[in-house]
C-alpha cells in the first residue's frame, strides 16, 4: 500500500474506529445502569456485578485496539466476542427469570459493538459470522426464541453485514481513487520530462541537422544522423515510454525535495518581466506594464518556458524574417500574455498532424505547461495573417509546476 493510499483510507476509516470507541465506552455505562436499577430481579446478583466489572475492565483497557484496523487484530476480535458471549449466556444464572421474560442480558447492546469491529475490520463475511454466534447465544439464552429475540437477532445481523459491505465499497473506491492519483501524478511527470526533452534535447538535434545540412560535406552527415536521432527520440516521447521517476509515497516529502532542489523557499515570487525581457529583440517587441509581475517562481518560470516554446515555433515555421510581440497583461487574479508573429500562420490541421509525427512543442511545451498551471493556452491562426497564443494563468495557481523544473 502506498503512502497516499494510506491517507485517503485513514481519511474515510478513522473515524468509523473513532464512533466504535465512543459507542463501546457509552453502551458500557448503558449496561451498568440497566444492571443499577433493575438489581432486585437477579436472584445472584453477583454474578452480574462481576461480569459488568470484568467488562468495564476489559472495555477500558482495550479502548487502543478499537483505535484503528491495525491494533484490531484477529486474536483481539476473537478474544472481545468471547466476552460478549459469554455474558449473554450468563445472564440466565444471574436472572432466573431471563428465559421467561424478554428483557436485555447483561452486556445489553454492548455486544453489537463487538461485531460492528468485526464489520470495520474484515468486511461483511466477517460480520456475518460474528452476528450469527451472537443469534446462536441469545437463541440459547433464552431457550425458546421469542419474537423480540428474533427481532433483535435479525436487527443485529442485517446492521452489521451492511455496515461491513460498506466498508468494503468504501475500500474498494479508495484503491481505485488511489491508483488514479498516481497514475495522474506519474503523467504529470511523464508530461514534464517529455517537455524538458522537446525544449533542450530535441531542439538542439533539430538545430544540428539544419546547420550540418547548410554546411554540407562532413557536417551534413552529422546532420542526417542527428535528425534521425531526433526522430527515433520524438517517437520515444509520444509513444509515452519517457522513463519516469518513481511517484513519491508522500506528497508533503515529495514537496520538501523538490523545494531542495530548486533551492527556492517556499511560497517565494518573481518577476515574470525579468523572465521575458531577455527575449525582446530586433524581431521580437517585448511590452510589458509598468510595476513588477509577480507570480509564484515555479509559476514564472513554467510561463516564461512556454513564451519561449512559442517563440521557438515562430523561428522555426514562420521563417527568419518574421516579427514577433510579446505582451504581458497583470489582471487583478490573471496573468496574460500573448505570443503573436506576422508568419504564414498554420495550416488547418497541423497541429494534429504533428502531434501524430511526435513534434508535441504545442501540446506539451505551451499547453501542458499551462494545464499544471491551472491555467490555459488558445492559439488562434488564421492562414497568411500569423499565429496568437494567448497563455492565461491565475495568480493562486494549483502550484504543480512550482517544482518541475
Amino acid at each position: 500500500m502506498t503512502g497516499r493510499e494510506r491517507v485517503v483510507r485513514m481519511s474515510v476509516e478513522q473515524p468509523l474506529w473513532r464512533a466504535l470507541t465512543a459507542y463501546r465506552v457509552l453502551t458500557l455505562i448503558y449496561a451498568a445502569l440497566l444492571a443499577g436499577f433493575g438489581r432486585g430481579k437477579y436472584e445472584r446478583p453477583w454474578v452480574a456485578v462481576t461480569f459488568l466489572v470484568v467488562l468495564a475492565l476489559w472495555t477500558l483497557a482495550t479502548l487502543p485496539r478499537v483505535a484503528n484496523a491495525a491494533n484490531c487484530t484477529k486474536r483481539f476480535l476473537g478474544t472481545d466476542l468471547t466476552v460478549a458471549l459469554t455474558g449473554v449466556l450468563l445472564t440466565p444464572l444471574a436472572d432466573f427469570d431471563a428465559r421467561h421474560v424478554d428483557g436485555p442480558t447483561l452486556p445489553s447492546i454492548w455486544t453489537a459493538g463487538s461485531v460492528l469491529a468485526f464489520a470495520l475490520k474484515g468486511g461483511w463475511r466477517w460480520a456475518a459470522f460474528a452476528s450469527t454466534l451472537v443469534a446462536v447465544a441469545n437463541i440459547i439464552e433464552r431457550g425458546e426464541p421469542s419474537e423480540d429475540t428474533f427481532h433483535n437477532v435479525v436487527l443485529v445481523w442485517v446492521a452489521s453485514i451492511a455496515i461491513g459491505y460498506v466498508v468494503e465499497v468504501a475500500r474498494a473506491s479508495e484503491r481505485t481513487l488511489a491508483r488514479a492519483l498516481e497514475i495522474e501524478a506519474a503523467t504529470r511527470e511523464r508530461e514534464r520530462l517529455a517537455r524538458d526533452i522537446h525544449d533542450s534535447v530535441l531542439q538542439v538535434l533539430a538545430m544540428v541537422q539544419r546547420r550540418g545540412a547548410a554546411l554540407g560535406g562532413e557536417a551534413a552527415e552529422l546532420g542526417r544522423m542527428a535528425g534521425e536521432q531526433e526522430i527515433a527520440l520524438r517517437t520515444l516521447v509520444s509513444s509515452g515510454l519517457v522513463p519516469t521517476t518513481r511517484v513519491s509515497e508522500d506528497s508533503a516529502e515529495g514537496a520538501v525535495v523538490r523545494a531542495a532542489d530548486t533551492g527556492e523557499e517556499e511560497g517565494a515570487e518573481a518577476d515574470l518581466r525579468a523572465l521575458l525581457a531577455p527575449h525582446a529583440g530586433s524581431r521580437t517587441t517585448f511590452a510589458e506594464p509598468g510595476a513588477p509581475v509577480l507570480l509564484a517562481a515555479g509559476a514564472a518560470r513554467e510561463l516564461a518556458a512556454a513564451v519561449s516554446a512559442a517563440l521557438d515555433n515562430v523561428r522555426v515555421h514562420a521563417g527568419p524574417d518574421a516579427q514577433a510581440w510579446i505582451l504581458v497583461e497583470d489582471e487583478p487574479d490573471t496573468v496574460i500574455v500573448t505570443v503573436r508573429d506576422d508568419g504564414p500562420g498554420i495550416p488547418e490541421g497541423r497541429l494534429d498532424q504533428a502531434e501524430g509525427e511526435g513534434r508535441l512543442g504545442v501540446a506539451l511545451s505551451i499547453r501542458g505547461r499551462l494545464r499544471d498551471l491551472g491555467g490555459t493556452a488558445e492559439l488562434i491562426s488564421v492562414p497568411g495573417q500569423g499565429t496568437e497564443v494567448e497563455l492565461k494563468v491565475p495568480k493562486v495557481s494549483r502550484g504543480k509546476a512550482g517544482s518541475a523544473r
